[in-house]
């Protein structure tokens, strides 16, 4: 076995290289995830709703079917890091926490946190505003909304959860502990350090790090020893590649018991196939044309910039991620568009669909709007349609769209159907 330089900085870097590498860790799975970026802008409208639904008063008293939810909902699908994101927000009556349902001037200060940190530039404003909250000693509204702030400013509010402090912990041997802002502020303090050290391993977007405290923090890589001794380095390597065995393992159980092995680019790439034997022109999500599938880019053959009636549109940031929309040969107005939930963030998908639906223009205002998903995702899916949000879909030409239907009739509708009368032959309405 080879050892290591016995340095904590030595071994902390090459911890962060090996996790930069690892197919598994929340670096490659959700940091570098595309489906990340898409939600930063559908979780920023929807704390603007939660603020706006408190300030007139139609915020509710329960969790349950509120707007809350389902912001936080969309934190939570993103499994990789914010599985139970939800827990802190459920209500416990016995408890009586978190306090911003039953206690309207307690909702009101929580509306004002996001409000203030949405509309504010720097860190001294943060935390400003969370000092504000944390001297109303709110019962229970703790740290875990820096979680929705993370969403609103990711250079300067890392994400947070227990496995997040555990590997803070681990690595720095501090002893942060959960519940307290204090902690939570000197916990941010020292990662921004951490994240200054190994700033040519990491990224100014804080949830690098915060990935790579998860994963040490939930058991995926033990930390390194804080000793500078050469001995414990060679005892930490060897455990490091033991845990990296090991995780390996379990990936791929994980993946052998998943319901399906298509990717979400090959989907992409039967609908982008499927459009062009319609007849279509086709529009490849903007941050996907260039993904490749069987070795070509997504995009190739496909529109390389939106028409403008649609580019110029009050949703156009978001419609130009829809993942697929086929449009009227030569013209400017969408004849479907299709969102591809693999596993997660059934909610932005969603939303980036209402935002084309309801963008003001009578040229896609009818357009056929389709959820494709593995075919056990259909109950999440109604699930999620089910939500007070999305009230507007009743209105419109929503679909599912399972992907064991579109492979075996894709073929057969490509050859012999035209428009969208075989598309929605297999799909279901919704909701």
């Amino acid at each position: 076995m080879t050892l290591l330089p016995a340095t904590h900085h030595d071994l902390v870097s090459e911890l962060v290289r090996r996790w930069r590498d690892d197919p598994g860790a929340t670096y490659r799975s959700w940091f570098l995830w595309d489906e990340r970026l898409k939600n930063f802008r559908s979780i920023r409208r929807g704390l603007q709703q939660v603020v706006a639904e408190i300030e007139s008063g139609r915020f509710g008293v329960a969790y349950r079917g509120s707007s809350l939810e389902t912001v936080v909902h969309s934190i939570a699908e993103q499994r990789q890091i914010f599985k139970g994101a939800d827990h802190a927000w459920l209500w416990k009556p016995k408890l009586r926490i978190p306090d911003i349902y039953e206690s309207p001037d307690n909702q009101r200060a929580f509306g004002r946190l996001l409000d203030n940190c949405s509309c504010c530039d720097t860190a001294e404003e943060i935390i400003s505003h969370i000092r504000s909250i944390d001297a109303l000693k709110i019962k229970g509204l703790g740290p875990a909304a820096a979680n929705l702030l993370y969403f609103l400013h990711p250079t300067l509010v890392p994400p947070f959860n227990t496995a997040i402090v555990k590997g803070y912990n681990a690595v720095t041997g501090a002893k942060v502990k959960l519940g307290s802002w204090d902690h939570f502020l000197a916990m941010r303090a020292g990662i921004l350090d951490l994240n200054d050290r190994y700033r040519e391993l990491l990224s100014n977007d804080l949830g690098a790090i915060g990935g790579l405290l998860f994963d040490i923090g939930s058991g995926r890589y033990p930390a390194p020893p804080l000793e500078d001794d050469a001995t414990a380095a060679d005892d930490w390597l060897g455990r490091l590649e033991h845990a990296r065995a090991e995780a390996s393992r379990l990936d791929k159980t994980a993946a052998a018991q998943g319901e399906t092995d298509r990717t979400h680019a090959e989907i992409q790439a039967w609908l982008r196939d499927l459009g062009h034997a319609l007849g279509y022109d086709v529009w490849i999500a903007a941050n996907d044309r260039g993904r490749l599938h069987a070795g070509c880019p997504l995009g190739q053959g496909c529109l390389e910039r939106l028409p403008d009636a649609i580019a110029t549109s009050p949703g156009a940031d978001s419609i130009r991620l829809i993942d697929v929309l086929w449009l009227a040969k030569g013209g400017d107005g969408v004849a479907a568009a299709f969102e591809v939930e693999h596993s997660t963030s059934i909610y932005s998908g969603i939303v980036r669909m209402l935002d084309l639906a309801l963008s003001g223009s009578d040229l896609h205002a009818a357009a056929g709007l389709f959820l494709v998903a593995p075919n056990a995702r259909e109950q999440d899916v109604r699930a999620q349609l089910r939500r007070p949000a999305f009230s507007r879909i009743a209105d419109l030409d929503f679909a599912y769209l399972p992907y064991g239907e579109l492979e075996r009739n894709r073929d057969a509708i490509a050859r012999f159907g035209t428009g969208l009368k075989a598309i929605k032959a297999i799909s279901s309405p919704l909701p």
